[in-house]
């Protein structure tokens, strides 16, 4: 994805008096309006400045916080939901930000822009426009707390890659590999005097380019907001509850008009001992409350999994580590929280000695295929050891592994299907087999290495005959090779679906072989 629109990036300063005889500016429909005013710099404007603007189109109102961006400069940030004009008056405690007016018109969205994604058919996501979203993430902690060098470096290795889905934190993280001091900090100051009344613009404005840059590349930014790896080195873990729905409100204000933008509340929520499981509700309250745009929101767990079932949470976000080593734990997650499932951390492909950074590129593909078939979602990362410890997991800077390339099979695999998503065919039968019923369906063999496959179908994908062509995936050596002709899959019993001509399929007697079942005759 690319966009690269004056609606993005243009400010507009409008004069105090009534806005109506001026030609309204134009925005592309989930692109970035922004709206540049002046206003005191006296005192602490970050704490004691409100400053909301009312965006109204017929019997609609989206209001939308601005934020101060330093030097006397406060901007409001607006990205347009529907076609359309919209007019907007702020309110705010100072007289010369209060009472301003402003038109917009929200124009078609560029081919490449499909607004914000969304949950879709209870266990998927789809782009506002219905576009299938295939989430297939990556990690980089740190990688916006890097020189500009290696930021640039990470930019384009995940131009080059099959991800489109990015976990990174906010905040600097002080953790193993990963001990570089950050070349800015979130608030003015110096560590141990900051004054989280302030925060720092340079810090902000370098998080949204990144932001932009990953927006540019079709890339979501899955911004994780809080994380315990600080260890008492700047503080950032252990702020009040004013300070944390402070800088919560300006980074909503700031960063949600971005429609590429998932809010992650916390990476290993539970290892941040100064917070309760309701502090964690409130935190994630504010942002669902301040958010107008309603983006993705979840939070991740270290060994204590929070209730994803709490209504302000969009997704399931999960660290297992053995979820995903066999079939059936994906199913299960999804019939207990009835949501998308983000395996977000299911180790990593590395050589550390860390027990959740050293699997194999076999073992984490092993998985991503078992997260697939059962109608989940997997997140890679990327571990292996570096002279100069750059590690991707942390750092970014380029890919070393042998997972990325399978990944991208699997996803072409995943987006040549006939439909949005990939659901169990049976849970309780088959659960290395899915697909969609009556379409295609994907068995999955997993460390199995057997010459043939007896061809054998749950009766949830066809009630009724139904005609297949088969193919054989190779998922480690990245291979579709078509089964001659078509055959017929009759019910047998009640519970499967035969083929009394074609008993079997051979196979090349390796592991991680698919078999993939596509309909000729939509069964039923």
């Amino acid at each position: 994805m690319r966009l690269i629109t004056l609606s993005l990036a243009l400010s507009f300063s409008f004069p105090a008096t009534a806005f109506a005889s001026e030609p309204p500016q134009e925005a592309e429909r989930w692109g970035v309006w922004e709206w540049s005013l002046t206003g005191p710099t006296n005192g602490t404007p970050d704490r004691d400045v409100t400053l909301t603007a009312h965006f109204r189109q017929g019997t609609t109102t989206l209001p939308v916080a601005g934020f101060y961006e330093g030097e006397g400069v406060y901007r409001l940030r607006f990205m347009p939901p529907t076609l359309g004009e919209w007019t907007c008056v702020t309110t705010s405690n100072q007289p010369e930000l209060n009472g301003r007016k402003a038109r917009l018109i929200s124009i078609a969205p560029s081919p490449a822009n499909h607004g914000p994604v969304r949950v879709r058919d209870t266990f998927h996501f789809a782009y506002s426009d219905g576009t299938p979203h295939h989430s297939i993430g990556t990690t980089c902690y740190a990688w916006t707390h890097q020189d500009e060098t290696l930021q640039q470096q990470t930019l384009r290795t995940l131009a080059a890659s099959p991800f489109n889905k990015l976990r990174m934190c906010v905040f600097p993280k002080n953790y193993a590999f990963n001990a570089t001091e950050p070349p800015r900090y979130p608030f003015l100051g110096s560590p141990g005097k900051w004054d989280t009344s302030r925060f720092n613009p340079e810090f902000f404005q370098v998080l949204e380019q990144r932001v932009r840059d990953l927006l540019e590349r079709g890339i979501e930014a899955d911004l994780i907001l809080f994380h315990p790896y600080d260890k008492g080195r700047w503080g950032f873990d252990r702020m009040t509850p004013a300070e944390d729905e402070r800088y919560l409100r300006h980074l909503v204000a700031r960063l949600g008009a971005f429609r590429n933008v998932w809010w992650s509340m916390a990476n290993e929520f539970d290892f941040m001992e100064r917070k309760t499981d309701a502090d964690w509700d409130r935190l994630c309250q504010i942002v669902a409350e301040a958010d107008p745009y309603d983006h993705l929101l979840s939070i991740h767990n270290g060994l204590r999994i929070y209730n994803h079932n709490q209504p302000w949470i969009t997704h399931a976000s999960i660290q297992n580590g053995s979820a995903l080593a066999e079939h059936g734990r994906g199913v299960l997650y999804r019939d207990v929280y009835r949501k998308p499932i983000v395996f977000d951390e299911v180790k990593y492909e590395g050589n550390i000695e860390q027990r959740w950074g050293n699997i194999s590129a076999e073992e984490l593909v092993h998985r991503f295929w078992i997260g697939t078939i059962e109608g989940t979602y997997v997140g890679h990362g990327e571990t292996l050891r570096h002279p100069e410890n750059i590690l991707w997991w942390a750092k970014g800077g380029e890919l070393h592994g042998d997972s990325p390339a399978r990944i991208a099979f699997l996803r072409q695999v995943i987006e040549s299907n006939p439909c949005q998503g990939i659901e169990p065919i049976d849970k309780w039968q088959e659960s290395r087999m899915g697909g969609r019923p009556g379409r295609f369906a994907i068995v999955y063999l997993g460390r199995e290495s057997p010459s043939e496959w007896t061809v054998s179908v749950p009766l949830a994908f066809s009630k009724k005959k139904v005609t297949v062509k088969a193919e054989i995936i190779d998922a480690w050596g990245m291979t579709i090779s078509p089964v001659e002709g078509s055959f017929e899959l009759q019910p047998t019993s009640t519970y499967k679906l035969t083929c009394p001509s074609r008993p079997s399929i051979p196979l090349p007697g390796r592991p991680m072989q698919a078999i993939r079942l596509v309909a000729l005759s939509e069964g039923s």
